[in-house]
């Protein structure tokens, strides 16, 4: 079956990384379910010529992936402190009032939406994830259990749910229907109304090589010429745009109506992808060589150590560190054990490679000689977390965009 772009229905797509057949990355396993065979997947990122958006070649439907999810935001320091930023601006910005409303696709469990209803402003979160839904709506945050589409869109507007903000962070790279969503937002969203959308930026993806950033849920990879492309078929635009630190380096569009100017930001950067070579396929070629590099680096190192008799565990049970365990056949020959803050997360195990995942304070109580650190997009917040383990003399490697020991 030949494969067509999920943006604009192309044909012209080249192969840019093939990762294999892998697990899915946020499946984690309980004890009983060790013995049993895992699905496995295709993950291969392409590149359209057409349209220029990076895209894996698979989809896994999302009610496999999302109907019982195992992330929760509010674990996430980064990520909360990040989401009161953008609410708080806003809330500040937009003049927004008790009759105002935000509503926020895939809104875990309100994390974000709770900044905005703790100054009086009206929120809706449309979350999938049964479990996460309901853990929102005890918070007295009200949320749907649903995904965000056209059809739920139009639902809404139907129910008076029209937006004045709209918010999907880390949403949009896992939309199957990405076009449906794109539609839904353009009835949803009122006509002078703002969405603040957030995804990790393709640029830093290739240029750092964050190619653990790849799952299966991240069905879309953007740079703000394929958001602006898809965005223009539905009306919308972006008038505004951020390069953000969050997930390895992101952007925050601001989409509007296309009837709203355009900022100089959105120019320059248009402009800048297009001078260094991001809307052509050349800029990405090399990209599976690279990981091909870095898996051969990390996986000396390691070996090194364990044959000098060191004890190593890892950090972070987290979609990239699954992506990147099973892509360089990291398991219990090199690794003791994961931790994890999220206690959701304790006590199960990772997908592909079975290691057990433990709470952060065994790090104190076993003392491991290094600390694989898997959730690398966090290591500000991981490292203030483990000031006495390191000073207590444990080393942390760090595998991504090159592999060194801090």
């Amino acid at each position: 079956m030949t494969y067509r772009c999920r943006s604009c229905d192309g044909a012209r797509l080249h192969s840019v990384a093939d990762l294999g057949e892998t697990p899915l990355a946020n499946a984690l396993l309980d004890k009983r379910a060790l013995a049993q065979p895992e699905a496995r997947f295709p993950l291969e990122l392409v590149f359209c010529e057409d349209c220029t958006l990076l895209q894996i070649t698979t989809t896994v439907p999302p009610e496999q992936l999302f109907s019982d999810y195992v992330y929760f935001s509010s674990f996430s320091d980064a990520a909360v402190s990040n989401a009161k930023n953008i609410a708080d601006r806003l809330m500040q910005k937009l003049d927004l009032t008790p009759q105002s409303l935000v509503v926020e696709a895939a809104s875990n469990d309100g994390y974000l939406l709770k900044h905005y209803q703790a100054r009086g402003i009206p929120v809706l979160g449309v979350e999938p994830a049964a479990n996460i839904a309901a853990h929102a709506n005890k918070l007295g945050i009200p949320t749907r259990c649903a995904f965000f589409s056209l059809d739920e869109a139009a639902r809404m507007v139907d129910e008076g749910f029209a937006a004045d903000v709209f918010h999907a962070n880390n949403v949009l790279a896992h939309v199957a229907d990405f076009n449906g969503f794109l539609a839904g937002l353009a009835i949803l969203l009122k006509k002078d109304g703002t969405a603040s959308i957030e995804a990790p930026y393709a640029r830093d993806m290739i240029d750092h090589m964050e190619f653990d950033t790849i799952y299966h849920e991240h069905l879309c990879y953007f740079s703000l010429t394929a958001m602006e492309c898809a965005l223009e078929r539905h009306g919308l635009a972006v008038t505004d745009v951020e390069h953000i630190p969050i997930h390895g380096g992101s952007l925050r569009y601001f989409i509007r109506h296309r009837s709203h100017p355009v900022s100089a930001a959105v120019k320059a950067m248009l402009a800048d992808e297009k001078k260094i070579g991001m809307t052509a396929y050349d800029y990405y070629a090399d990209f599976g060589t690279r990981i091909d590099g870095l898996k051969r680096d990390l996986t000396t190192l390691l070996t090194k150590l364990k044959g000098e008799g060191r004890t190593i565990a890892a950090y972070g049970a987290s979609a990239k560190g699954a992506t990147l365990l099973n892509t360089f056949g990291i398991g219990h020959s090199e690794l003791d054990y994961v931790v994890d803050r999220s206690t959701v997360k304790q006590g199960k195990y990772t997908p592909g490679t079975h290691l057990e995942i433990l709470p952060p304070d065994i790090l104190l109580e076993c003392q491991p000689d290094y600390l694989l650190l898997l959730t690398w997009n966090f290591a500000d917040e991981i490292l203030a977390q483990q000031v006495e383990y390191r000073a207590r003399g444990g080393k942390i490697i760090v595998p991504v965009p090159n592999v060194h020991i801090l």
